[in-house]
C-alpha cells in the first residue's frame, strides 16, 4: 500500500508494481490536507474516471494547489502553485 498526495502523482500513468511487475501496488490518493480522496490500483482508471469528479471538488476547497486538466502531463509536485511560481523548473 502506498499512501500520496495526489499532486505528487501527476504524470505517472500507469500504477507502481511490485513483484516484477505483476501485482499493482494498492494506491492511498490524498488531499493536499493528507486526507483519503481515492484507493486504486489502477492509476490509469483514475485518472480517465475519478480524477474530473476529484477535481472538481477538491479546486475550490484547496485553491492554492495544481489541479490542471490534464494530470498525465503535469509535473509531480508537492508544492502550492505559489511556491512552483517562484522557483521554476522545480516541483
Amino acid at each position: 500500500m502506498l499512501a500520496v498526495k495526489l499532486q505528487e502523482l501527476f504524470g505517472l500513468a500507469a500504477s507502481p508494481t511490485v513483484c516484477r511487475g505483476r501485482l499493482a501496488v494498492l494506491v492511498h490518493l490524498l488531499s493536499p490536507a493528507g486526507r483519503p480522496v481515492a484507493v486504486t490500483r489502477d492509476l490509469q482508471g483514475f485518472w480517465q474516471r475519478g480524477y474530473p469528479e476529484v477535481r472538481k471538488e477538491l479546486r475550490g476547497r484547496y485553491p492554492k494547489h495544481p489541479w490542471p486538466d490534464d494530470p498525465w502531463n503535469a509535473p509531480a509536485t508537492h508544492r502550492t502553485k505559489q511556491a512552483l511560481a517562484r522557483s521554476p523548473g522545480r516541483s
